[in-house]
């Protein structure tokens, strides 16, 4: 595609449409940003083969001036098809935010609403702009499900969610009213189509090649009837190596964990724990040499570990169950064992207790030993028993010793 001019796709009720985006660019000393239109219409098409049309008739537009534009008519009707990542779902927000707050929602929901923000500066849409400032949720989402973590984020995303139920309609229908699809040359529209239907049929041909490939390889393997019905384990479980990803002090780290005879190691030496910023900075971290001083670097799947992501392919994906949110569980904790969140509690609590004995610290079991005021506290949550008697309040020492062992736990991170 042209330098800075992409073409996108955007879920309207009206249907899935493409048109041509040209994100923010500098000229002139003056910063733009502009979409395929005229005037206050926003230019969209009901496939690529259309636009093809309409960016090869000449016809003027308010990309006609961008730097870039005079590569846009040569443009084959494939380069003008919007790849997945050009893809935004306006209309399917609802049903997306019905889902949990985790990265993959919020990823996917965070672009939606930029180029939503995007639509409403360039088209001046006061409404849509009013309801994406209607809940703090919708400026925080590019932070990641840090925000809406912990009762606070818990509330935030509600609030979020409730917007969307009683106004994203308005949204849509004020998006919807500028839209207009100009007629274009029914030949340039069958020209366009063919080009797509030439580059179908050529990846139908690479991919039947490709699987005739595999087929002759596969039946050079043989394979039990239960080894065909395994289901892929993915290249951490299969190397017994799992990434981590931890909330604490306001702060995301990530770093990698695993058990050997049931006891854990961490990516670290000397009871510090070496932990990156993001996915991106712990893969970049994991290629260099000095990180072979590692207690995990004893693993005997460590090298394939190495040998990723020093050759740049290494992809840090983090499981649910593999997240753990210290933050806010000590005002939580504050308030007493029914305003806890047994899940959050139970992971924080295996976080801590597997750093400590990794490090060879023992003020975590003390602490959470069920003799103790804090231990019999997080007893009381994560193990409830008819029978046993509530903890007391006011729960100021509880809470102390908590806060003492998550400092302690912070105090072990190495930030690379």
């Amino acid at each position: 595609m042209a330098q800075d001019i992409v073409p996108i796709e955007l879920g309207l009720p009206q249907g899935d449409l493409v048109t041509l985006w040209a994100p923010r660019w500098r000229e002139e000393g003056e910063e733009w940003e502009a979409f395929l239109g005229h005037d206050e219409n926003l230019y969209a098409f009901p496939d690529p083969a259309h636009l093809a049309a309409f960016v090869r008739s000449g016809a003027d537009n308010d990309l006609d001036d961008h730097p870039a534009w005079h590569v846009v008519p040569a443009l084959s009707a494939v380069d003008l098809s919007p790849d997945e990542d050009h893809q935004y779902d306006l209309v399917g927000v609802p049903e997306l935010v019905a889902e949990p707050p985790d990265t993959w929602t919020i990823n996917e929901l965070s672009e939606i609403v930029e180029m939503a923000r995007s639509l409403a500066e360039v088209c001046e849409l006061e409404t849509v702009t009013e309801i994406l400032q209607a809940a703090e949720g919708f400026d925080l989402l590019d932070e990641g499900t840090l925000p809406f973590s912990g009762k606070e984020g818990q509330r935030r995303w509600k609030r979020l969610c409730q917007v969307v139920a009683e106004r994203w309609d308005e949204l849509l229908d004020a998006i919807d009213a500028v839209v207009t699809t100009p007629e274009v040359d029914s030949t340039a529209v069958a020209t366009a189509e063919s080009e797509l239907a030439e580059a179908l049929e050529s990846d139908d041909e690479n991919a039947s090649a490709t699987s005739s490939a595999e087929a002759t390889e596969m039946d050079e393997v043989s394979s039990t009837p239960e080894e065909e019905d395994e289901e892929e384990p993915g290249f951490w479980r299969e190397i017994g190596i799992d990434p981590i990803r931890i909330i604490t002090g306001g702060s995301e780290y990530y770093s990698l964990r695993c058990y050997l005879d049931d006891e854990p190691v961490f990516l670290g030496s000397d009871g510090s724990i070496d932990v990156c910023t993001s996915p991106r900075a712990l893969a970049r971290y994991l290629a260099e040499d000095k990180v072979d001083n590692s207690d995990l670097a004893r693993v005997a799947t460590w090298h394939r570990i190495k040998s990723k992501a020093t050759a740049g392919e290494l992809e840090v994906e983090v499981e649910q169950d593999n997240t753990y949110l210290l933050d806010g569980l000590d005002n939580d904790l504050a308030e007493g064992p029914s305003e806890v969140d047994p899940t959050q509690l139970d992971l924080a609590e295996e976080l801590l207790y597997d750093a400590a004995v990794w490090a060879g610290d023992e003020s975590v079991d003390a602490a959470l030993h069920p003799s103790e005021r804090l231990g019999w506290m997080v007893s009381f949550v994560l193990r409830p028993d008819p029978n046993r008697l509530p903890p007391t309040p006011p729960f100021d020492d509880e809470v102390a010793k908590w806060r003492e062992l998550v400092e302690g736990f912070e105090a072990r991170l190495r930030v690379h």
